[in-house]
């Protein structure tokens, strides 16, 4: 799934000049509210609070989720367990199993008392004014959409009234319970992120998190959540006549949906994962010092965001503290000349860089490919080394249900420096990350999770995706192995002519700003 909207908007703008005029009311009045503090005496704040008072000040605990019904469930079970407040925060939320199981388990939270507060970016949530106004009708639920568009039934006009406002997104992903336990990183609310989709699956990666850090993460939040751009939905939504009767309809949606995947293997295998973490003891965490990398909520006002504090501050100086080695991980990696020649100077001081990054054949955006794909011979002529994830890869949490043509995308946003330190978050490794989307993400420092992820990364490179270098005369090349044997591809492995020319001509096209 792309967040590229701006772009789609400035091209496909000529068709919609029909739409008419209409705007947000970011003055409409909305109570402002804060994560709640005292909850130690809440099922996870009693459980919790002997790990965390055994441990340093400045460490927190970390678990790394790469499965994605592992992730599916951890979330499930925070829901579950909430007595207090679940503050979720996500830039994508589909109407599809994963998404509808996820709002079920936050209304089924509000019901016994929970406040629920869900802030989503409005990039994605065309025709849903309804549901939520009818979620937004529970006194214990409130939806907040950050940055809305102006435009309900033809909101690609916005891109030519209002383009510098609407151009800006929130990407930040967090999911956090009872000011207990927090969960961030790179996955949407959505099939493709959890292993329940049969003709696609995204590896990705999470991290749940205990200790100060998620208090930290509830300051971010609230701080989204009451900042200017957040709004109420009758301050944007087309209101329906009676929310309480929408509320009603989504309940009956839910119920419907739940009986009819009640008895799927993919519905046994979370089951299952549920039941695995409940008895799960707090042991499985590695503490650790750690800093919360995130953009203000003010990158998102164009006049605001060269003076809003920025993540790429943090993630600068942590890459640049590399001493011997420097691992990316980004699905969407376009690099423009200060950041070829960035990576190139760390080369230079010796130091080893590698990239890992789609092939254009596991790429979903095409546009995307074509920002990066210039990047590969300058990169590769300074020694760094570039591996692209190929379409047919292994996802984790995908097998039981994901067909065996299904197209595999890396989505996982991370990196890894000296084998010390791992940032794992929302922040691609491009200029929309960079300048125009908030992020968010944590950078771990803790040689044991830096080490396993480096060390999973390298039994897995040969396998799941190709080695690109340039041959004799300078001519890129893909490496990689078929059952077992060297193969060397001159053209783009696993793609056709047309993904080729397309990926191509996006290459002549001025938008790498916009990517």
């Amino acid at each position: 799934m792309t967040y590229r909207h701006g772009l789609a908007a400035l091209l496909t703008a000529p068709l919609l000049l029909a739409g008419g005029c209409a705007s947000v009311d970011f003055d409409y009045p909305k109570p402002e509210s804060t994560a709640f503090q005292d909850t130690g005496d809440t099922y996870l704040g009693k459980g919790l609070e002997g790990f965390v008072s055994a441990h340093p000040d400045g460490q927190s605990g970390f678990f790394p989720l790469s499965d994605g019904i592992d992730a599916l469930a951890a979330r499930l079970v925070m829901a579950e367990e909430a007595e207090r407040s679940i503050d979720a925060q996500y830039y994508l939320l589909k109407n599809d199993i994963v998404g509808r199981a996820f709002i079920d388990a936050l209304l089924r939270a509000a019901d016994r008392g929970v406040r629920v507060r869900l802030l989503l970016d409005d990039i994605f949530t065309g025709g849903y004014d309804a549901g939520m106004a009818g979620l937004d009708s529970h006194p214990n639920f409130e939806i907040r959409i950050f940055n809305p568009f102006a435009n309900r039934s033809a909101r690609l006009m916005d891109g030519i009234t209002s383009f510098s406002r609407v151009n800006r997104r929130m990407h930040n992903k967090s999911f956090t319970v009872d000011n207990q336990m927090t969960l961030i990183g790179g996955r949407n609310i959505a099939d493709e992120y959890f292993g329940a989709r049969e003709d696609a699956k995204f590896g990705d990666l999470d991290v749940l998190a205990i200790g100060p850090v998620v208090k930290e993460v509830s300051a971010m939040f609230d701080s989204y959540w009451n900042h200017e751009r957040a709004a109420p939905v009758a301050a944007f939504a087309r209101m329906p006549d009676d929310p309480a009767a929408e509320l009603e309809r989504l309940r009956a949606a839910l119920e419907e949906s739940r009986r009819q995947i009640a008895e799927s293997i993919y519905a046994a295998a979370v089951k299952n994962q549920v039941l695995k973490y409940v008895e799960t003891d707090v042991d499985v965490f590695t503490w650790a010092p750690y800093l919360l990398a995130v953009d203000s909520p003010d990158k998102s006002v164009k006049s605001r965001a060269a003076e809003a504090d920025s993540i790429m501050t943090p993630l600068r100086d942590s890459l640049l503290s590399a001493e011997r080695e420097m691992i990316v991980v980004s699905p969407y990696f376009v690099p423009r000349k200060p950041g070829i020649a960035a990576f190139s100077e760390v080369r230079g001081r010796g130091i080893n860089v590698t990239i890992i990054t789609n092939s254009l054949a596991a790429n979903n955006q095409s546009a995307v490919h074509g920002g990066y794909a210039p990047a590969r011979k300058p990169l590769l002529q300074a020694g760094v080394k570039i591996f692209e994830a190929r379409a047919d890869a292994d996802v984790s949490g995908s097998e039981l249900v994901a067909a065996s043509g299904a197209k595999a995308t890396l989505h996982t946003k991370a990196f890894i420096v000296d084998r010390k330190e791992l940032f794992i978050g929302s922040f691609n490794f491009d200029p929309r990350s960079a300048n125009i989307n908030t992020e968010l993400g944590v950078i771990i420092r803790s040689p044991e999770l830096a080490e396993r992820f480096a060390a999973m990364i390298d039994a897995k490179l040969a396998d799941q995706a190709y080695e690109v270098f340039l041959d004799e005369d300078g001519r890129l090349r893909w490496r990689g192995f078929e059952d077992g044997k060297e193969v060397i591809f001159d053209k783009e492995p696993q793609t056709s002519w047309w993904q080729r020319f397309t990926a191509g001509f996006m290459r002549i096209l001025p938008i790498r700003g916009q990517l």
